[in-house]
């Protein structure tokens, strides 16, 4: 199958409401080139430098979405062009993103990563520093002018047991309605990637992370 066909029978198969990036990280310039050709204008990436040359070489209608840990002095390098970051997991990297933001005149979009695994490894929030987090933006908001809350992000653990995983993303869909009910009006869920964004649908996802589906899988 072409990353062309890929694409198709993927986005063939979402609803209406749900986004797809498509995870380029590690792929060449020319692959996502043919990702394009086809119609895909949101990439994520991992790596800051990996994608700041991407954006330098590829048209500027794209939306990158920065997918991976970012670490706080890296913020710098992307706050010029990124469109979303999917992983702020402190009121640290918030307070940088909206720094940096600030310097290109420009508002960043951004999700807060809910720690939803049983995995120690993933990163992310838990609700009490969500709850701080939402606090601050609230009672700051004249602080916060150039970064923008637009919804959860949350990773499931890596299993091939399927109740598990579903019960990881409906927890998430319940933490994001509470905070759509008290504070903000939130509008993405960012959850499921190749293995699991079908489940991920169905327990109400908005945004799914595609990449070994749409470009095979990585050397």
């Amino acid at each position: 199958m072409s990353i062309k066909n890929n694409l198709t029978n993927i986005k063939s198969q979402l609803l209406s409401n749900v986004t797809l990036v498509a995870v380029s990280k590690t792929k060449p310039v020319s692959d996502l080139m043919e990702a394009y050709n086809a119609g895909q204008r949101i990439f994520g990436e991992n790596k800051i430098q990996e994608m700041t040359e991407k954006w330098e070489e590829m048209p500027k209608d794209i939306q990158w979405h920065m997918i991976g840990h970012v670490q706080t002095n890296k913020v710098k390098y992307m706050a010029e062009y990124v469109s979303l970051v999917h992983g702020v997991d402190s009121l640290k990297l918030f307070k940088e993103i909206n720094k940096q933001a600030k310097k290109h005149n420009r508002v960043i979009d951004v999700l807060l990563q809910m720690h939803i695994a049983e995995e120690e490894t993933k990163f992310g929030l838990d609700e009490n520093e969500l709850d701080e987090i939402l606090k601050q933006v609230q009672q700051n908001k004249s602080k916060f002018e150039n970064i923008k809350i637009v919804g959860l992000m949350g990773m499931a653990t890596f299993t091939e047991n399927q109740t598990q995983i579903k019960k990881e993303f409906l927890h998430l869909k319940s933490i994001f309605d509470k905070v759509n009910s008290d504070q903000i009006q939130l509008k993405t869920l960012s959850m499921g990637m190749s293995g699991d964004y079908k489940l991920a649908i169905e327990c109400e996802s908005t945004m799914i992370r595609i990449g070994s589906s749409i470009f095979g899988s990585r050397k």
